[in-house]
């Protein structure tokens, strides 16, 4: 009798997605409430793992999903448009496994809905169905291959041509052109305090750093809680509570230092308590921009991850110049 070799994962991976979705998911109207919602979904007697909630119109199209989270613990009367993610990660009819992959690897998703050509909804294809069966049929000795396709295929997409990545990534250095002469104009409009203490320009360059890092770290953790969902003002505005006086306490810290460091080295000790002051309300305005700023181009659906970085710093940089020189202006002239 011949042996029944095992298929290889290429040839697994081909079938289709559709083959293995299930298909009594969480789906919920646009029109519900959270309250409507959940007693929805509790009268459809789902069987399989809930994982995301997905929103659909009256024709049946996939207009949005809910993280259970999310559903579960909001207000009742919480309209669900309110509550849900637009930007939907879905697979066309036509995907096959392999495309159920890399868009799980690429966005980290639990499951996946699956659409038809006018974007009504099919079935949900779970992460840990196909990694069931390629342990059933013993394919763990060549997960490498699978893994080395996938790898293929992703790389394949992050390879985009230059000029994909040239006009998405350009206009947003733009605004770094754009606040190094804004700040270039603010420093010729504070000539005449840089003229008479040239201490305030050498030092130009370290309150600079001290803002801008201070606002990328703010940037960081703010993105970083977000994590691709969407803006809550009452989370944004705690995290304010809690990160403005954290940054009142770094600038407060930096300045001190460099304005010791400047006293001693020049002994002009008013220009160091320009440097004191201008660097604590830099800080301190790069902390907030460093919250708000990623929070709004979230809430205006713009990628916060490749915008808000430029926007930050540019303002930040402007802000600076204007309290450091501002200052200096005031005390010193």
């Amino acid at each position: 009798m011949a042996k029944v070799s095992a298929p290889r994962p290429s040839d697994r991976l081909a079938e289709p997605a559709i083959a293995h979705a299930h298909f009594d998911f969480a789906r919920i109207l646009i029109t519900d409430t959270v309250g409507e919602a959940l007693a929805a979904v509790r009268s459809s007697e789902i069987r399989s793992r809930i994982v995301y909630f997905y929103v659909l119109d009256r024709d049946d199209r996939l207009v949005g999903v809910v993280p259970t989270r999310r559903l579960l613990l909001s207000p009742l009367d919480t309209p669900v448009a309110e509550l849900m993610v637009r930007n939907v990660i879905a697979l066309p009819h036509t995907a096959t496994l392999l495309d159920a992959c890399e868009l799980f690897i690429l966005h980290r998703l639990l499951a996946l809905p699956i659409v038809d050509d006018r974007g009504r909804m099919l079935g949900v294809i779970d992460v840990e169905q196909y990694t069931d069966e390629i342990r059933e049929m013993d394919l763990w000795e060549e997960s490498n291959d699978i893994f080395q396709l996938i790898g293929v295929r992703i790389a394949q997409v992050q390879r985009a041509p230059l000029g994909t990545h040239f006009a998405r990534r350009f206009p947003w250095l733009l605004c770094n052109i754009g606040g190094g002469l804004a700040c270039a104009l603010i420093g010729g409009f504070f000539q005449a305090v840089l003229d008479q203490v040239i201490l305030l320009a050498l030092f130009i360059p370290v309150v600079l750093a001290l803002a801008e890092s201070v606002s990328i770290q703010a940037l960081t953790l703010t993105l970083q809680a977000q994590h691709g969902g969407r803006t809550r003002w009452p989370q944004v505005l705690a995290s304010l509570r809690r990160e403005l006086p954290l940054g009142v306490l770094l600038g407060a810290a930096c300045g001190m230092l460099v304005a010791l460091a400047a006293g001693l080295w020049q002994g002009h000790w008013a220009a160091a308590a320009v440097m004191l002051t201008g660097i604590t309300l830099s800080v301190t305005t790069a902390t907030l921009l460093g919250l708000l700023v990623p929070s709004a181009m979230l809430a205006f659906e713009r990628d916060p991850k490749v915008a808000s970085g430029p926007l930050t710093l540019a303002v930040t940089d402007m802000l600076t110049m204007v309290y450091y020189l501002g200052l200096a202006t005031w005390w010193l002239l």
